[in-house]
């Protein structure tokens, strides 16, 4: 785990809010439509155009890619969620290990207090308004943990287990969809409870445990491996509940892929009280790659 320079919690500037007030001027969905057809568009020169200047404006390390030649990617969505050589991520394999779900540079790693999460100087949102509103799953997190992953346009854009877990509730949230860096997070209040996002609530050995995909610009689309793209076009809350007896239940191990990013965004990570101690390096601005621990289980049971 390297560390990187973050400004996050510093002032917001007047380029912060210039850059902000721009996002909240722009037609969101518009935008991550248009960006959904092109990032699907098998037009040869599109497809190698948009890969080519990816590979070289973020310095996309091609040789940990199960496919190393750009080429051979039929479309850049496929580039983009591209898969990697499982010896290039190795899982942690302590029993208590709470793993990175994705490659990416944290956010913050802090304690759920009065039903608060930290975003970044001067800027709170709540915990059930994360959750879509539901209550009865907030409470169970309430004094407990998170931890915010911020992936970038080079990083690995698979979602991966933090830990063992049984899937119970599937919830998308319709939103908005304003960038996720740091600027933003300066700026705009509630940013992470504001944007479109998937909230997926798994019960595991160390009690509740939400994995939430954010949705910003551009992300047009977020899948999970239960249920391909969940991109509802109802403007309201909408849930699926998998806490049935098997065989309709869903279990994942630590490490298994459970989602991707079609684009860029941030994973926050839930965990009850008492349930997980971070690893103390694990400061804003620290990069992590998926499957290298980042925690350790503090209970066992349920919570």
């Amino acid at each position: 785990m390297s560390e990187l320079n973050t400004n996050q919690d510093q002032p917001a500037t007047l380029s912060d809010r210039l850059f902000a007030l721009l996002l909240f001027l722009l037609p969101h969905h518009l935008l991550s439509s248009l960006m959904y057809a092109l990032s699907r568009s098998e037009w040869l020169p599109l497809k190698r155009l948009l890969i080519r200047s990816v590979i070289r404006l973020y310095r996309v390390e091609m040789e940990i890619a199960q496919e190393t030649d750009p080429e051979k990617y039929p479309s850049f969505n496929a580039f983009f969620t591209r898969a990697l050589k499982p010896e290039t991520r190795p899982i942690a394999s302590a029993r208590t290990a709470i793993v990175a779900p994705v490659d990416g540079a944290v956010s913050q790693a802090q304690s759920i207090e009065n039903g608060m999460l930290f975003q970044a100087k001067g800027q709170h949102y709540a915990l059930e308004e994360l959750l879509g509103g539901e209550r009865r799953w907030a409470k169970r997190f309430e004094q407990g943990s998170f931890v915010t992953i911020y992936l970038s346009p080079r990083d690995y854009h698979r979602i991966h287990m933090p830990f063992a877990g049984r899937l119970q509730k599937m919830i998308h949230v319709p939103g908005r969809l304003f960038s996720v860096n740091n600027a933003c997070a300066r700026v705009i209040p509630r940013l992470f409870s504001r944007n479109e996002r998937v909230v997926n609530l798994f019960e595991t050995e160390a009690g509740p445990m939400a994995v939430i995909m954010i949705g910003a610009i551009f992300v047009a689309s977020m899948d999970t491996v239960w249920s391909g793209c969940v991109a509802p076009r109802s403007r309201s809350v909408t849930d699926w509940v998998y806490s049935g007896e098997r065989p309709d239940s869903i279990a994942l191990d630590k490490g298994m892929e459970m989602g991707r990013f079609n684009m860029g965004s941030t994973v926050i990570i839930l965990f009850g009280k008492d349930a997980v101690r971070w690893n103390p390096r694990l400061q804003p601005g620290a990069t992590v790659h998926m499957g290298e621990e980042i925690g350790t289980l503090e209970v066992s049971g349920s919570a």
